[in-house]
């Protein structure tokens, strides 16, 4: 009996170090790789200091192996995973002991896809990238031509894997409503509310170039402004400084503390 108890335990074993390494070996025993990669590809780490870059690329692999990501009807790329991690980390950077608890896989499709997680046809395939719910609770899907497209055009102000990440961290409040608790300090949640009200009718007005789609609701308004953000940080700074001085507030702790703190 005992031989057979041990057996099935070496088995068990055996099965859970397979999960947890199969993953993609590659991503940890090429650091330079990864590095390289991520400079092309990737226009926030490569304004990082060399210590930063470091500190990223741990958190690309600690992200990597607590987050399972599947190709639903495409093959996936290292690459790929390595963007979806970069997406996922460039909005908490500045947040050492950040986690994603509340996602646990990723879907990537071959298209853009329909309500019904349809890539093929002509069904109002529209949906680039979306945060789960109810049955789809801890997942992320996402769109493979956005998620690579998101970094390709490093001069527009888009990017899908962004976006979502962004409702990801709204959502670990409860809501998804725009309104990030945790990383809007009390006092700044009317006046943060009463910009995204005076934003969104300048968008509906034409007089803002912020993506028309964020004045569709205030958690699609933080999304996309959050994108601008961090793709193009000195463009919203010129254009927009509250916005930029507000985001700067949420996503930079540090920027909350007085000098010399």
């Amino acid at each position: 009996m005992v031989p057979v108890i041990l057996f099935l335990f070496i088995i068990i074993c055996a099965a859970w170090f397979f999960t947890r390494t199969k993953f993609s070996p590659a991503l940890e025993d090429l650091p330079k790789l990864n590095h390289d990669f991520l400079r092309k590809e990737v226009l926030f780490y490569a304004k990082l200091t060399d210590s930063e870059q470091e500190h990223f690329r741990k958190d690309v692999l600690e992200f990597l192996s607590a987050v399972k990501i599947t190709g639903v009807d495409t093959a996936i790329t290292d690459g790929d995973r390595l963007l979806v991690a970069a997406g996922a980390i460039i909005p908490i950077f500045y947040f050492p002991a950040w986690t994603y608890h509340n996602l646990e896989e990723v879907l990537i499709y071959s298209d853009q896809f329909n309500a019904s997680f349809e890539s093929a046809g002509n069904n109002e395939r529209i949906i680039m990238g979306m945060v789960g719910s109810g049955y789809l609770e801890g997942k992320m899907l996402l769109s493979k031509p956005a998620l690579e497209l998101g970094f390709k055009n490093q001069s527009d102000k888009n990017n899908t894997v962004i976006h979502e990440f962004v409702h990801l961290i709204d959502k670990m409040d409860g809501d998804i409503d725009g309104v990030p608790e945790l990383l809007l300090q009390r006092q700044y949640v009317l006046p943060w509310v009463t910009m995204i009200h005076e934003e969104i009718k300048k968008i509906v007005a034409g007089k803002s170039d912020i993506n028309p789609y964020g004045y569709t609701k205030q958690s699609e308004f933080f999304a996309v402004v959050a994108e601008y953000f961090f793709e193009r940080p000195e463009l919203l700074q010129t254009k927009h400084p509250q916005l930029y001085e507000m985001l700067n507030k949420m996503f930079h702790p540090s920027a909350n503390k007085p000098s010399g703190t």
